[in-house]
């Protein structure tokens, strides 16, 4: 079970999760326009795949059927929930 008010940088590798909230302020309009063009948005499911050895490295996660890399400051701006069900 994931505990409340967890963000992706803290989600366990391979666990599924909905994107409860996305803190769009801390990213650039960049970073932001370019997850929006992923389709990333509440309510969405994503899974933590792999995260980088070295602290504050990027993360690759599951987006639908897409893998996307995300830096670990953006993954920190991203809530997740349970999967419901």
């Amino acid at each position: 079970m994931l505990a409340p008010n967890l963000n992706l940088a803290q989600l366990p590798r391979t666990q599924q999760a909905t994107v409860a909230s996305i803190e769009w302020e801390r990213m650039s309009p960049t970073e932001a326009r370019r997850l929006r063009e992923f389709g990333l948005d509440e309510g969405v499911d994503i899974e933590l795949l792999h995260r980088a050895m070295l602290s504050g490295g990027p993360l690759a996660c599951r987006i639908g059927r897409m893998t996307v890399a995300l830096r670990a400051h953006v993954a920190g701006a991203i809530r997740v929930a349970p999967l419901a069900g």
